[in-house]
């Protein structure tokens, strides 16, 4: 059982994606609705721009509209119930890991958030999945920062994460998530400010392809991830920046993408994927988008 941490190409000497082990995906979905949502304290460079400018009202109507697409692609949505005080709890990727290990044990690693505002969020989520037939796991060493599924993805179908750092998780805690999970995990680093979680600028398409925007990453990372998959599209900065690498994918065959990103919709029905376009542009004034608004568990 592979349980080691790769954090430079020539350590992936011999490494293959192939060979790593099967994991089924989940197939349900938690959100939580946006009845306190807003953008008042700025904690990334989106937010700051967009302090006091949330249309709460079309806010609703966008992450409602949001909700029926996953439901009409035949995904099971469930709601966390939001929490006062807590405007960013609409953002569900954050606050946990979730996955399992290989004997098929559901576990819920626990975040902690960079930002003291948001680390009331987790309780919970802790709570939700305990009583959803979760083990919920949780750090030990409180000067660690981890912001759960917004920096670590699961490769499609594998067991292998891929782990960003660099702004809101600290690469030291990809150990405990490796062996939390029973699985490698390939470490990615952040560079640029604008795309500060993992989830803001890769997105897996499948096995062999992904939607990165190169500029977020550092050299090595990115020479990692051109090594690692076959196949690379690059968003160009104006798509980036409206949060197209925070699209979900749905069955390996459905993209759920932002409004407003033409080119990058091209390219993905050239992979024979289809797609579909959600408005999410008041959520992306807080740095966020179709992926931060869902969380698929088992």
């Amino acid at each position: 059982m592979n349980t080691r941490t790769y954090a430079h190409v020539d350590e992936l000497k011999g490494f293959s994606i192939k060979n790593c082990p099967s994991m089924p995906q989940p197939g349900s979905v938690l959100m939580c609705p946006p009845d306190y949502y807003d953008v008042s304290t700025p904690l990334n460079p989106y937010m700051a721009e967009s302090v006091g400018k949330v249309d709460k009202a079309r806010a609703r109507e966008q992450w409602g509209s949001l909700r029926t697409v996953f439901e009409r692609l035949g995904k099971p949505v469930r709601m966390l119930t939001p929490a006062v005080g807590l405007e960013d709890m609409v953002f569900v990727t954050s606050q946990t890991l979730l996955g399992l290990t290989a004997r098929m044990e559901k576990v819920c690693l626990l975040g902690h958030m960079r930002h003291p505002s948001r680390r009331g969020e987790v309780a919970h989520f802790d709570k939700w999945f305990q009583e959803n037939g979760y083990r919920t796991v949780r750090f030990q060493d409180p000067t660690l920062t981890f912001e759960g599924m917004s920096d670590s993805v699961w490769h499609p179908g594998k067991r292998l994460l891929w782990g960003g750092h660099g702004f809101r998780t600290d690469p030291e805690v990809y150990e405990l998530v490796a062996g939390t999970f029973e699985s490698p995990v390939i470490l990615l680093k952040l560079v640029n400010e604008r795309f500060y979680h993992l989830d803001t600028c890769f997105c897996p398409l499948g096995p062999e392809a992904v939607l990165i925007y190169p500029p977020a990453f550092s050299p090595e990372s990115l020479e990692i991830i051109l090594r690692m998959f076959p196949v690379v599209l690059a968003a160009d900065e104006r798509e980036a920046a409206r949060m197209v690498c925070n699209s979900a994918i749905v069955d390996a065959h459905t993209a759920i993408v932002p409004k407003g990103v033409p080119n990058a919709v091209l390219h993905l029905k050239a992979l024979g994927m289809d797609v579909l376009e959600a408005d999410v542009s008041e959520f992306v004034k807080s740095g966020g988008s179709v992926s931060c608004l869902k969380m698929m568990y088992f």
